[in-house]
């Protein structure tokens, strides 16, 4: 006797069945980031563990359900480049800047590829977006422009130093922003009655012939503004302004945690930890054209009476009083 033929139909519904099934037991992509660095990572330890603990309160834990890949181009602009064109290739799901000059590496590569600022000091000034509500292409995230905040810097130097009369600036002219912060120094300086002495700072090699100008130049303190070319050497800019007996004012906290003696500046790590919200909306599905680039929201002043005792110089205690932190 034959056996009854299996109607075409239910062959088609078991087949859809089992496939289904097995669709199902695929386990599902994790997600890959590439983050990368332009500085050595022994000197952005903070800037890690800000981007991690923005993770962990989304939700996330690298190598469970997301998988960061860390890289550092240790200072080498050619390394930078190299860096950017293995992502491209690669195609990572997300990547994720560290600063302005890895920004424009990776830009250069991808205009496909979803790109997060970490930091930048003037995303529309560096090309990097058309404006910071609505960036328009591939690249959003945070900015660290607050020039205002240079003028504040200047006038806490003065409550630090009352008899302060000249003021070596370092800072590096050819940095996005600078013009603005310029004026706000000056305009402190002006109602301060205070003069102030640029010294150009654009490569390793200018930091010592700046402190040999500052010395010639009678100053009696020292205002460091943001160069990201010589953040990696921020330890020779610590050192030799201890040497100099110069009370000085830095533009991130990761300077005083090298031994500088005081920073009014933005939150760097706030930043770091903030860039995680940008990788979790865009792993959710949101375009990074449609993602308006953030301001800073939390600012910092801190001081080490380390520093200030190594120098011979005495805090006063209302100045004291106002500090987000005191390193003792």
């Amino acid at each position: 006797m034959k056996k009854a033929a299996v109607p075409s139909i239910l062959v088609a519904v078991v087949l859809l069945a089992l496939g289904v099934t097995a669709e199902a037991q695929q386990p599902a992509k994790i997600p890959r980031i590439g983050f990368q660095f332009y500085s050595p990572f022994s000197a952005l330890a903070a800037r890690v563990e800000g981007f991690r603990q923005g993770l962990r309160e989304l939700g996330y834990v690298e190598g469970k359900n997301i998988i960061i890949e860390w890289r550092s181009a240790e200072g080498k602009p050619e390394r930078r480049n190299e860096i950017a064109a293995d992502w491209a290739r690669r195609k990572v799901d997300i990547i994720v800047t560290g600063g302005p000059t890895t920004t424009r590496a990776v830009k250069e590569v991808t205009a496909r590829i979803p790109i997060v600022m970490a930091l930048d000091n003037d995303p529309v000034g560096n090309g990097f977006v058309a404006s910071l509500a609505r960036p328009g292409g591939n690249i959003t995230g945070l900015s660290t422009l607050a020039p205002e905040i240079s003028g504040k810097q200047l006038e806490l130097l003065k409550e630090v130093v009352p008899r302060l009369s000249r003021v070596a600036v370092l800072a590096s002219s050819t940095v996005p922003g600078s013009a603005q912060v310029s004026k706000e120094v000056e305009r402190a300086a002006e109602a301060l009655a205070v003069q102030l002495q640029y010294l150009e700072v654009r490569d390793p090699k200018d930091i010592e012939t700046a402190f040999r100008a500052a010395g010639k130049g009678r100053a009696d303190s020292l205002l460091v503004l943001t160069s990201p070319d010589v953040n990696p050497y921020r330890k020779q800019i610590v050192d030799l302004a201890a040497k100099s007996r110069l009370p000085a004012m830095y533009y991130t906290a990761e300077y005083v945690e090298e031994g500088g003696l005081m920073t009014y500046s933005v939150s760097i790590t706030d930043l770091f930890r903030r860039a995680a919200t940008y990788v979790d909306k865009i792993l959710k599905g949101t375009k990074p054209a449609d993602l308006p680039v953030e301001q800073p929201k939390k600012f910092e002043f801190i001081i080490n009476l380390k520093a200030a005792k190594q120098i011979g110089l005495t805090i006063p205690p209302n100045v004291l009083a106002r500090a987000d932190k005191v390193i003792r």
